[in-house]
Formats: structure tokens, sequence, C-alpha cells
């Protein structure tokens, strides 16, 4: 796992924010809570190669 991971982490964050911004546009709350929900999956990703990248470095 490396930086495909990371960038498919990346990409989640982008699309939630994405979807965050449409919903709050169009008053959607379905949409904003389905794009806080993939930023928030986006960010545990991220985290999780965060740690996997401080235990490769042994």
């Amino acid at each position: 796992m490396g930086a495909d991971d990371k960038l498919e982490a990346k990409g989640d964050q982008l699309k939630g924010k994405v979807k965050e911004g449409v919903g709050d546009a169009t008053d959607d709350p379905g949409l904003q809570a389905e794009g806080a929900a993939d930023q928030g999956k986006g960010h545990l990703k991220e985290a999780a190669e965060k740690v996997k990248d401080v235990f490769k470095k042994d």
C-alpha cells in the first residue's frame, strides 16, 4: 500500500467536499451528510496510511 492508497484517500476527501458543497448550494441535507461521510472516510484512510508509514521506517 502506498501512493495509490494515499491518492484514493485524498480523492475521497475531495469528492466529499464537492458533495457537501453541492448539498449546501441545493439545500439538500442528505447530500451534505453523504459528503461529510466521504470526507471522514478519506481522513481515516489517510491516517491509516500515516501509521503504516511510521512502521515501515524500521
